[in-house]
């Protein structure tokens, strides 16, 4: 018996080569527009900072040029659904500052044959100055966090502290996507720091951690500059006053030298170095300060007897003796911790 072959069905109309249907995979192939290149494509960045516009959108650019240049030239290829396990490569040059001419060549599988094809894109660069350098430049600011304290003047480690936290701070907001929030200038005063921020975000947020690590308290002082949309604009003044008294500083009072370890209802509430308690203390009943427990030196103990050490000065290296605190464990051959109180010379066993 003769099998009945459907020739429409196992012919190519178009070559007459065996198919298994339709056309042959070398005629679909030639009827296929399988790869399309739009031959120009526009990119706006910056010619600052180097961020990219999208629509109206700006966004920061996070990549090396030459993927930059891949990921705009690939955006201009548009290939067929069928293609397959295909494989782009890209070469460039630039003809002009602001063009890149990119070839793009192509190979891949499309219904089961091997194809190959290249085709070129021009890249035009258009610069223009996006919305943050724009603030930048022309000096816009929201506010000033003005770091000041108590009856003195900041130290350079408060100083410090402060820009610090601004820095790291506004980092991290703008790699939360808030562009327009920075740091516009940050300035050492004589009475302090003053930090010039752009949005008021970020100035509640700086403000915050820094009363947070250093202690005081903040005071807002909004002023009105205009309005936008129907809604008014206020540039605010963050006043941070430290405490008179800072974190780890060193008091004497009433012939003890006791630690600053924080303030609680206008109460300096501090360590005590000779019996290791925790008390209150009233910043009248302060007879002067000390130093910082940043600032100590270590000393070697030569020999403990009873509540009494001896210890060798680490400035000059002579044997010196100390009273041992009721909580502080010290063995002979070890070193502790001492501060030098500036005013008598005496060496204040701290830990």
């Amino acid at each position: 018996m003769t099998e009945n072959i459907d020739i429409k069905q196992n012919i190519c109309p178009k070559c007459g080569k065996p198919t298994k249907k339709g056309l042959c995979p070398e005629c679909r192939i030639a009827e296929t527009e399988w790869l399309v290149c739009d031959p120009r494509v526009q990119c706006t960045q910056c010619p600052t900072c180097g961020s990219m516009k999208n629509g109206a959108i700006w966004t920061d650019c996070k990549v090396e040029m030459e993927d930059l240049i891949a990921e705009i030239a690939l955006s201009a290829v548009h290939l067929h659904e069928d293609m397959y396990d295909y494989n782009i490569q890209l070469s460039h040059f630039e003809p002009s500052p602001n063009r890149t001419s990119v070839k793009i060549m192509i190979s891949g599988e499309l219904y089961g044959r091997h194809v190959e094809d290249e085709c070129r894109t021009l890249i035009v660069w258009i610069k223009e100055q996006c919305d943050r350098c724009s603030r930048l430049s022309g000096g816009y600011y929201a506010g000033v966090i003005q770091v000041r304290a108590e009856g003195r003047r900041p130290d350079d480690h408060e100083r410090a502290v402060s820009e610090e936290i601004a820095t790291e701070i506004e980092d991290s907001v703008q790699n939360a996507g808030e562009r327009l929030s920075f740091i516009t200038e940050t300035k050492n005063t004589k009475d302090g720091i003053d930090i010039v921020i752009s949005s008021h975000n970020l100035g509640e947020s700086i403000s915050r951690e820094i009363k947070k690590r250093l202690g005081g308290k903040i005071t807002k002082h909004p002023k009105l500059i205009g309005e936008k949309d129907g809604r008014p604009l206020y540039r605010i003044t963050y006043l941070i006053k430290l405490p008179r008294y800072q974190k780890g500083e060193i008091l004497y009072s009433k012939g003890k030298y006791l630690e600053v370890r924080y303030i609680e209802s206008g109460l300096l509430k501090v360590f005590d170095f000779e019996d290791g308690m925790l008390k209150s203390l009233r910043e009248d009943d302060v007879e002067r300060s000390v130093g910082n427990i940043r600032v100590i030196e270590n000393a070697l103990v030569t020999y403990t007897e009873g509540n009494t050490a001896g210890i060798l000065d680490p400035k000059n290296y002579e044997s010196r003796e100390v009273l041992i605190p009721k909580w502080l464990y010290i063995r002979e051959g070890s070193e502790i911790r001492v501060l030098r109180d500036p005013e008598n010379d005496n060496l204040v066993p701290v830990g």
